[in-house]
């Protein structure tokens, strides 16, 4: 799952603590891709298990490139856990 930690009606820390809280969703991988790079953001994240923390670029080709690279390592490359 990609989340963004600015969201339009729910911060996304409340979103991760949620999914991290419930027993059926919590081994589910989860990447952070937000335009914070902020340090206490950084540190929330991986204290609630996120799996990657990346810091979305500005610009909208880069932004293409580093969503197609994540999405190649996470459904290609990473090999998962056994359900």
């Amino acid at each position: 799952m990609l989340l963004d930690l600015k969201l339009p009606k729910i911060n996304g820390l409340q979103v991760l603590e949620a999914i991290r809280g419930n027993p059926h969703t919590q081994k589910i991988v989860v990447v952070i891709m937000t335009s914070s790079a902020e340090d206490r953001d950084l540190q929330a994240c991986y204290n609630l298990g996120i799996n990657s923390y990346i810091v979305k670029p500005l610009n909208f080709q880069q932004f293409t490139e580093i969503s197609q690279t994540v999405s190649f390592y996470w459904m290609m490359l990473n090999q998962p856990p056994p359900s």
